[in-house]
């Protein structure tokens, strides 16, 4: 199995298992200020663990033409989107949220095909059908009251809107540090949505509560987002956002596992829909003659077919390693995902 998807997959068990827990502990939070915690959880962990593994503060590695991406991807992912979902949550019942939150694995896909041509085949379309259907069923089977009033509903696409444009933007700085790109947006993110719970008349919880949900918030939203960056450098926007969408799924496995909950006939049905469409993305095949643009960028790499630089410096011939290098112009063909070394037009 493709090491990217593994990565998806991982991101969306550690989103998913987050819900029922952030639930649990968050009891009495306003939503605001819990999901500002559980970004704060995220961005000073990944802090932490990135002094750790540099041994103190090295530079981003950001080149110039990526800092818009990154700070477009904060700003919608990080501030627009938690911000129209908490509003929206006030307005709408529950059983409608969830259903309008399966809206942001398909608008991630529109985007990416739409507005940054990435590729999309009929088995690729299929399975992304089949695992939002699985979402639905699940999430229809959650209960609620109907509303009436759209308002809210549409506050909530709109959350949905901006976490699928957030996932193409970062897409674009995918090859640059997954630690610091995670690390900033949940910093900024917990920072601005703390600070509004504060001014709307929130209070921080004690330390009892404070920090099993920070603790869920660095795992659940940080380190799930850095296997969300990792994937979105090996797959693309669109089927990261597919396998990422298994999230509710994985979600009510922990609910079942953890808190005991009792097994549903939609239970089951959306697992079957969700296997399906895993698997036909698992058995996804693009291969063809293509051509790679000469171009400059710095990740982790092998000195595989698509990396054969030389170097200017000094370096042992350790590897993986990571540099800023230059790929020249090359046309080939080969089996492929839109990966950083593959985003060409069809």
């Amino acid at each position: 199995m493709n090491l990217s998807i593994l990565y998806a997959l991982a991101a969306a068990a550690l989103f998913g298992a987050s819900i029922p827990l952030a639930k649990s502990f968050g009891l009495g939070l306003s939503p605001v200020l819990l999901a500002g915690l559980l970004y704060l959880g995220s961005g000073i962990g990944l802090a932490g663990v990135r002094l750790i593994r540099d041994r103190g503060w090295k530079p981003t590695g950001l080149t110039p033409s990526e800092w818009p991406w990154l700070i477009g991807a904060i700003t919608f992912g990080g501030i627009l989107g938690p911000v129209a979902l908490m509003f929206g949550l006030t307005l709408t019942a529950g059983a409608t949220a969830s259903l309008m939150l399966n809206l942001e694995s398909v608008l991630t896909a529109v985007i990416a095909w739409v507005v940054f041509r990435e590729n999309a085949d009929r088995r690729l379309i299929l399975g992304m059908i089949a695992i939002v259907m699985g979402g639905l069923v699940l999430s229809w089977s959650d209960g609620g009251g109907a509303t009436h009033d759209w308002t809210g509903p549409f506050a909530v696409a709109v959350a949905c809107l901006c976490w699928g444009i957030d996932n193409n933007l970062t897409r674009k700085v995918s090859a640059s540090d997954a630690l610091f790109i995670a690390g900033a947006k949940g910093l900024i993110a917990g920072v601005v949505n703390c600070s509004l719970a504060l001014y709307l008349g929130a209070q921080i919880p004690a330390v009892a509560q404070l920090a099993p949900i920070l603790l869920v918030g660095f795992l659940g939203y940080g380190i799930s987002l850095v296997m969300f960056v990792l994937a979105l450098r090996g797959l693309g926007s669109a089927r990261t956002g597919a396998y990422f969408s298994t999230a509710p799924f994985l979600g009510a496995v922990v609910a079942l596992l953890a808190f005991g909950e009792s097994v549903t006939v939609a239970f089951w049905i959306a697992s079957a829909l969700m296997a399906v469409g895993v698997w036909l993305h698992l058995t996804e095949r693009h291969a063809h003659e293509h051509l790679h643009e000469a171009t400059e960028h710095g990740h982790r790499h092998v000195h595989d077919e698509h990396h054969q630089h030389e170097h200017h410096f000094e370096w042992d011939p350790a590897e993986p390693h990571s540099h800023v290098h230059v790929h020249s112009a090359m046309r080939h063909s080969h089996a492929h995902f839109p990966d950083v070394h593959h985003r060409h037009r069809h």
